[in-house]
C-alpha cells in the first residue's frame, strides 16, 4: 500500500482512514444516528483498522459531543498505540458559533483525545456566524502555536473552499483538506466544482459516507428486511427505499462481478474505485460498527482496479444516478 500526502503537507496517510462517527455513544442529534457501541467493540474496530494498514482516524466534536473522541483515544491507549504512529483529525462544530469558539473549545478537544495530538482540525460545515476569514485565522493561530499541524474544512462548496484556501495561503498555513460526501451513488463533487478546485489548490478531498451508509455492500439488496431493523433515519434515505434498491441493483451486480476477479467483496471494489478514480486527490473514511466491517474496509487496499474497470464502474454509476 502506498501512502499519500495530505494536501501540501509532509504528512503521509493511508488512502483509507477510519471514520469514527459511530463511536458517538448514541448521544446527541448527530451521534444518535448510531446505537452505542461497547468499549471492547470500539477497541476491536480500531485494532482491525491498524492491523490493515490504516494510520489515521477522523472524529469530531459533534459526534456525541466528545464521546467519539474519548472512545477513540481510550481504544488507542488500550492497544498501546504510540502517539507518533498515527494521525487524528477532528472537527470544530460551527453552527450558531463564532470563530472565537475555535480557540475556546480546543482545550476540550485536546483533553478528549489525550495523549494523542490533533494532526488535522477541520471546520465541520460553513454555517458559522463568523466569516470564513475569521475562522481560518483562528485555525491558523493554533497551527502557529504548535497545537495542531494542519487545517481543513468540511462540506464547503468550491467557492467557499477557494476563499478559505486563499486566506490560509496568505497566513502561510495552507488549507489541506475538504471533507465531503462522495460515493458511487453521490457524485456531486464532480459537477459542482469541488473536485476541480481541490486539484487546482492541491487540497485532499476526504470522502465520507463512501459506501452510502452500507448500500454499496449489497447486503440490503439481498435482505431488504434488514432495513426495517436499522437504528436511526437510514431506513428513510433514498437508496434504502424499494425503488432505490431496484435502481442501484445494476451497479451492485457490476461490483460483484469485478469483486470475483480479485476475490474481494463489492464494497471493497467501491472503495478502491473511489480512492483511485481521481488520482491521489481523494481519500476515504468508511466507518465500521463491527470489527469485521473494519477488516472488510482495509481489504480495499489489497488490490488496484485497472483503467477499464474504473471506466466501467464510472459508466454504470452514472447510468444508475441518471435513471
Amino acid at each position: 500500500m502506498q501512502l499519500r500526502t495530505l494536501g501540501s503537507t509532509d504528512i503521509t496517510i493511508s488512502p483509507l482512514g477510519l471514520g469514527c462517527w459511530q463511536f458517538s455513544g448514541g448521544k446527541g442529534l448527530i451521534g444518535g444516528f448510531w446505537q452505542a457501541l461497547e468499549p471492547e467493540t470500539v477497541r476491536s474496530i480500531v485494532a482491525a483498522s491498524l492491523e490493515g494498514g490504516i494510520n489515521w482516524f477522523d472524529t469530531a466534536e459533534a459526534y456525541g459531543w466528545g464521546e467519539s473522541e474519548i472512545a477513540l483515544s481510550q481504544a488507542l491507549r488500550s492497544l498501546e498505540v504510540d502517539p507518533e504512529d498515527i494521525y487524528i483529525a477532528t472537527k470544530w462544530f460551527p453552527v450558531f458559533r463564532r470563530a472565537a469558539s475555535i480557540r475556546a473549545t480546543f482545550p476540550e478537544r485536546e483533553s478528549c483525545l489525550r495523549p494523542y495530538p490533533i494532526t488535522l482540525h477541520q471546520i465541520h460545515n460553513p454555517l458559522s456566524l463568523s466569516s470564513v476569514e475569521s475562522q481560518i485565522h483562528a485555525m491558523a493561530d493554533l497551527v502557529e502555536e504548535g497545537r495542531l499541524r494542519a487545517i481543513g474544512v468540511s462540506n464547503f462548496s468550491a467557492k467557499a473552499m477557494d476563499r478559505a484556501a486563499r486566506v490560509a495561503e496568505q497566513r502561510g498555513v495552507p488549507l489541506v483538506s475538504n471533507q465531503v460526501r462522495y460515493s458511487l451513488l453521490y457524485r456531486k463533487v464532480e459537477s459542482n466544482g469541488v473536485l476541480s478546485a481541490a486539484k487546482d489548490h492541491g487540497i485532499t478531498l476526504i470522502a465520507y459516507s463512501p459506501l452510502e451508509q452500507g448500500i454499496l455492500t449489497g447486503k440490503f439488496h439481498d435482505q431488504p428486511d434488514l432495513i426495517r431493523s436499522r437504528v436511526g433515519p437510514r431506513k428513510f434515505l433514498r437508496w434504502f427505499k424499494p425503488k432505490g434498491l431496484e435502481q442501484s441493483r445494476p451497479l451492485i451486480d457490476l461490483l460483484r462481478e469485478i469483486a470475483q476477479k480479485y476475490e474481494v467483496a463489492p464494497e471493497q471494489v467501491a472503495l478502491n474505485w473511489l480512492i483511485h478514480f481521481s488520482g491521489e486527490t481523494v481519500v476515504a473514511i468508511p466507518g465500521a460498527s463491527k470489527a469485521r466491517h473494519a477488516e472488510s474496509n482495509v481489504r480495499a487496499l489489497s488490490f488496484t482496479l485497472n483503467e477499464d474497470e474504473l471506466a466501467r464502474i464510472d459508466q454504470c454509476s452514472r447510468e444508475v444516478l441518471n435513471g
